[in-house]
Order: C-alpha cells, then sequence, then structure tokens
C-alpha cells in the first residue's frame, strides 16, 4: 500500500511541487514572509500574559469546553470579542481552519436546513472554506473574487426562493491582497435574501476604525450573519473565533463537531490573544504606517514593470506566473537576506505563481 502514496510524492517532486517543511532561518534580516503584521507575537505584555496564564492554569486545558477546559478566561475573551465585533455572541476555536471548515459544514446542514442550501462561493476562497463545502455536501455556484457584478448574475441565474442561500467570501484576501467591497455585498445580500459568511482572517486586527476587522464598518444587521476570524495574524497568536448572534452561538455549541469534540485552546495561547486583542485600538498608527509602506512598495515595483496584484493592502502579491521563475527568485531572494513566500498552484490558479510580499510593523 506504501507504493501508492509514495507515488504520489514523487509526482509531486517532478512537478517541483512536493512541499517540505523548512527551518526557521535566523539568518534573514528581512522577513516578509510572516503573518505578524504588527509584531505581537513577541510583544512583552503579550508573553507575559501567556506566562501568567500558564502559571494559574497550566499548559494544556485538559480537555473539551464542554466537558473540563471552559475556563473563566475563554468566555471572558467571547464577550469582548462580542462586543468589539458589534455581536451577541462568540465562540473561540483552535485554528482558523477547524473553526471555518467545521462551522460553515453545520451551517449548511440539510438535517438542520429544511430544503438543501445553495451556497454563492468566491472562486478563490480559502482551502479550509471549500473542505467545508466537500464535508457538507452542499451545492455551490462560483462567483469571480470581488465581482459583484458577477455574483449578482449568478443569484439571478441560479436563486431558487424556495431553498436556503448562503454566500461566502474573504473581507481581505490573502493570496489577492484585495479587499472586498462588503457595503455592495450586504445590499446584494439583502436583496436576495441570503446568508452571509464573513472570513475576516487576514482584516482582523488592521481594519475598521478600531482594528477589528472590515466587518465592523457596515451594518451587517439587515442580513443573517456569520464572521470568522483568526489570532494567528496580526493577533499574533493561535486561535480563531466566530462571532455571532446568540442562537447561532448556542447552534453552534449543539451541533459544530469541530467544537464539540476538539479540546479546548491552552489557556496560554487564548491569554496572549486576549491581551494582544487589547491592545488593538491603540495601534491605530503602526496600522496606517504599514499601508503607507505597502502603498510606496506597489508604486516602485509597478515603476520598474513588475505585476503586482491588488491594492490598499499589507499583502503585496508579485505575479510573475511561471512556478520555475517563482522558486528561481525567491531562492535568490533569500540569499540576499530577503524571506518571502512562493506560491504556487494548487492555492493559486494555474499560471499565476507569485511573490506574495507581506509588509509588516517592523519593515522602514
Amino acid at each position: 500500500m506504501y507504493h501508492f502514496y509514495d507515488q504520489y510524492c514523487l509526482e509531486q517532486a517532478g512537478k517541483s511541487r512536493l512541499r517540505v517543511l523548512p527551518p526557521v532561518d535566523r539568518t534573514v534580516s528581512l522577513d516578509f514572509s510572516s503573518n505578524d503584521y504588527l509584531g505581537l507575537a513577541t510583544h512583552p505584555d503579550v508573553v507575559k500574559a501567556a506566562i501568567e496564564a500558564a502559571r494559574e492554569y497550566g499548559a494544556g486545558s485538559t480537555g473539551s469546553r464542554l466537558l473540563s477546559g471552559n475556563y473563566p478566561l475563554i468566555e471572558v475573551f467571547e464577550r469582548q470579542i462580542a462586543q468589539d465585533k458589534h455581536t451577541e455572541a462568540a465562540l473561540i476555536f483552535s485554528s482558523g481552519y477547524q473553526a471555518n471548515m467545521t462551522v460553515l459544514a453545520s451551517l449548511l446542514s440539510r438535517r438542520v436546513l429544511p430544503a438543501p442550501p445553495l451556497v454563492f462561493f468566491d472562486r478563490l476562497n480559502h482551502s479550509s472554506l471549500y473542505n467545508a463545502m466537500f464535508l457538507s455536501g452542499a451545492e455551490y455556484v462560483l462567483f469571480e473574487r470581488n465581482d459583484m457584478d458577477d455574483l449578482r448574475r449568478q443569484l439571478q441565474t441560479y436563486r431558487v426562493a424556495s431553498r436556503p442561500a448562503f454566500i461566502v467570501t474573504e473581507t481581505v484576501h490573502g493570496m489577492e491582497g484585495d479587499v472586498l467591497p462588503l457595503t455592495e455585498l450586504v445590499d446584494i445580500a439583502a436583496d436576495y435574501n441570503c446568508f452571509l459568511y464573513l472570513d475576516e482572517a487576514h482584516a482582523t486586527g488592521l481594519y475598521g476604525p478600531q482594528g477589528y476587522g472590515l466587518s465592523t464598518t457596515v451594518d451587517l444587521s439587515p442580513v443573517p450573519h456569520m464572521v470568522m476570524g483568526t489570532f494567528s495574524k496580526a493577533i499574533g497568536g493561535a486561535g480563531a473565533y466566530i462571532a455571532c448572534n446568540a442562537v447561532m452561538q448556542q447552534f453552534m455549541l449543539n451541533r459544530t463537531a469541530g467544537f464539540i469534540y476538539s479540546t479546548a485552546p491552552s489557556p496560554m495561547s487564548v491569554a496572549a490573544a486576549a491581551q494582544a486583542w487589547r491592545m488593538i485600538p491603540k495601534l491605530a498608527g503602526q496600522r496606517q504606517q504599514i499601508f503607507a509602506k505597502a502603498d510606496l512598495l506597489r508604486q516602485l515595483l509597478r515603476a520598474n514593470g513588475i505585476t503586482v496584484m491588488g491594492d490598499g493592502t499589507n499583502i503585496v502579491p508579485v505575479c510573475l506566473g511561471d512556478e520555475s521563475e517563482t522558486l528561481v527568485l525567491k531562492k535568490a531572494l533569500q540569499e540576499d537576506g530577503m524571506m518571502v513566500s512562493a506560491i504556487r498552484p494548487p492555492t493559486v490558479p494555474t499560471g499565476t505563481s507569485r511573490l506574495r510580499i507581506a509588509i509588516n510593523a517592523r519593515h522602514d
């Protein structure tokens, strides 16, 4: 049996697509691959919060939230998230992938809904969202990334009033480096009576008046909605959250297998994320500087004839197209002391291999 798995790996290697685990290169002087956008992963106050939680609660949570792992600090943090995200409730998960895949699959359950759901799905959504679709078995219709005209066309063509409809997308796309026209999307969701599921993994910590995401900049109340975000990027830690109304929180507690059967997040990681979360509103100056630096980088690259994707984000994708060329350039930059991410199919569409440059607060 091992032969089949070995053959797969050999085929991937032949395509230069075999994944390996790279060691952390501490000799790199300029890291443009990190998702630690605000530099909070090593902030003394965040590290101190983790240490104090470990001393009080220990290293692990010892059980699922529904058994022995529901520490008070988790519920306090959830109430804070709900307040800052302008929702009634929130629920913390161990990772963004876990949250997206299991929460969305639960929302789309045919055992709960009155008819098979129909999902209008951003073509470039994250793998975790695609896997939620596969897990749920729901029918989905693709629309082009951030193309609200295409979304309307798909809704007009496929929307059936008797079937529950959902729109699933990311507010800030981690590979395209662009921002969702959220106000227009909410209007569309209201016009077609759709449930709106928003992934704010890359928006959390950087966008909105207090830094708590793009969803805080618009009124989502006209449509049923749920917002996911992570602690593993600008918050500098680990884990994820769902912000929703109280009914949906209760439903998740009773239906979402990824929550019910998973050990609760470590008290250390929750305390660190909570401390970073409280710091976010005070970092408006750092956020402005990050965006200004990203805008400058885009201008300089484009002025030199380099194809740059997206606008208005700290993520600057340089599209090279060819996989081999992308890997060669990544290696050359690393030898020059600059770490960037090489993104290739199947993570991005064929022919759009790119270097993903992430600007953070440490860059000058």
